[in-house]
This record gives C-alpha cells, sequence and structure tokens, in this order.
C-alpha cells in the first residue's frame, strides 16, 4: 500500500512541474539579450530612431539646387547656425538666390545678377571709393557668412546690407543703364551672363518686393554667399548632415569604449 500511495502521488504532481518547468523557459532570444545587456529589447532600435529625429534639413520644395547651395543649407538648419533668423543662400555659380525662413522652409528663389569679376575676397577699403574708381577685376561679390539687415543706399532705395563696410547689398535690379541689359540677363536661363554688377547682389523686383523685403523686415538675418574660388567647406567650415548622423547612429554602439578614453589631451 505504501508503494502505491507514492505512486499515486507522482502521478498526480509531475503534471504540475512540466507545467512549471515550460514557464520557465524565454519567450524569445531577445529576451535573452535584454538580460545580458542590461536594456529592453527595443533598445537596439533607439539609436537609429533619435538620429532620424535629429536629421534636420532645410527644405527646398522643388527648386533645383546645387550641391554646394543644399549642403550649406542642410548644415546650417542642423547646426543651427542662423541662430532662429531667417537666412538666404546666393549661390554664385549658378547666379540663383534662395530665401528661408528660420525654420529652413524655402520662402522663394530667384536668378541674380553678381560682381563682373570672379573672385571670394574683396578689396580693402573699396565700400570707401567711387563707383567710378572701382577697376572691373576688383568688382567681386564676397563669399562668406554675413549679418544683414534693412538699410538705405545712397541713392536712397531701401536694400539689405549684406557687408556694409564694402557697400555690397541686396537690392532690387538697377536699369538705369540700359547698355547694362540686366533685366534681359536676369531672364535667360544660363547664368554664364549673370555677371554685371560692382559686387552688389541685383534680383528681380518682384522677388525682393515679395519674399526678401517681407523675409528682413523687423529682422536681421544671415546671408551666404557661396565660393566660386575656394572650397565651400573652408570658407563656412561646415559638415555633412548625411555622414554626420550616419556616425550618431554607430557611436552609442561603442559608448563603452570611448567612456574610456581620456576626453582631453596635452
Amino acid at each position: 500500500m505504501y508503494r502505491i500511495g507514492i505512486f499515486v502521488l507522482a502521478l498526480v504532481l509531475l503534471p504540475q512541474y512540466a507545467a512549471a518547468s515550460d514557464s520557465a523557459v524565454p519567450a524569445s532570444s531577445d529576451s535573452i539579450s535584454s538580460t545580458l545587456q542590461g536594456a529592453p529589447p527595443q533598445a537596439a532600435n533607439a539609436p537609429q530612431a533619435d538620429a532620424a529625429a535629429g536629421d534636420k534639413r532645410a527644405d527646398f520644395a522643388r527648386e533645383p539646387v546645387s550641391r554646394d547651395a543644399r549642403h550649406i543649407a542642410d548644415w546650417v538648419v542642423d547646426s543651427s547656425d542662423n541662430r532662429g533668423l531667417p537666412f538666404v543662400i546666393i549661390d554664385k555659380t549658378e547666379a540663383r538666390i534662395f530665401v528661408f525662413d528660420a525654420s529652413g522652409r524655402i520662402r522663394g528663389a530667384a536668378p541674380a545678377l553678381l560682381g563682373i569679376a570672379r573672385g571670394d575676397d574683396t578689396v580693402p577699403g573699396i565700400g570707401e571709393r567711387e563707383l567710378s574708381n572701382i577697376r572691373p577685376e576688383e568688382r567681386t561679390t564676397p563669399a562668406g557668412r554675413f549679418v544683414a539687415e534693412r538699410g538705405m543706399s545712397a541713392r536712397g532705395e531701401d536694400v539689405v546690407w549684406v557687408d556694409y563696410n564694402s557697400g555690397v547689398s541686396l537690392h532690387r535690379v538697377i536699369t538705369s543703364n540700359p547698355r547694362d541689359r540686366r533685366l534681359e540677363r536676369l531672364a535667360t536661363p544660363t547664368p554664364a551672363d549673370n555677371r554685371i554688377s560692382y559686387g552688389c547682389i541685383n534680383v528681380p523686383a518682384a522677388f525682393y518686393n515679395e519674399v526678401v523685403n517681407p523675409s528682413f523686415t523687423g529682422t536681421k538675418g544671415i546671408v551666404y554667399v557661396l565660393p566660386e574660388i575656394r572650397p565651400v567647406r573652408q570658407v563656412f567650415g561646415s559638415y555633412d548632415v548625411e555622414v554626420r548622423n550616419q556616425y550618431a547612429v554607430q557611436a552609442p554602439q561603442n559608448t563603452t569604449l570611448a567612456g574610456a578614453l581620456p576626453t582631453t589631451t596635452q
């Protein structure tokens, strides 16, 4: 009887033990990796999601744009180099202007007339000289980053001063000299004939009135004049946004190693 009782008890307890053993098996291999890494399973996807959320780029809508212009616009938005101000990109090679709001959304684009001479620098003291004393080879539109604001020109017209000391401004196209054919130059599809000014940036009057002027009303703005001689990254110290975000995705995977490295060098 004693042996029969033990046998019956074993038959009753065996299914319960088996059920308890099944419930202790991990539901998936993800649970194992989570335990080993000390992080929930979804943490492996977190860096990619964070990098995507931080991928800020300029919105050109459907405007055709050169590689350098897009590079600088994306960098400006991603780095907040415009400091919350509207900004403008002057692409000298393509002879085009792009105006953005503070968030990097394009407000408009148009052809532009630029200094007749190729070059990224301006002649020292040129802003104090009479136009008649400025030689053709000195009539450049300087490249760089400029804090611009509205003001008045010597002709009594409202302009956006890009580089006041050098006498460089952004304004409506000047048509006082018919021989310059400035309106015709703006209308052609090629940038080859858009070099005619003393260094100022001429744009269509309607574009100035409807896009430029409202963008600079009550606020300053940043004007980025792209170089045509020096590399664009050298002039602005910019970085490629896509490459930066690729590194941002990879970096969290090496946080343990990075934390062990010295933060400064001697």
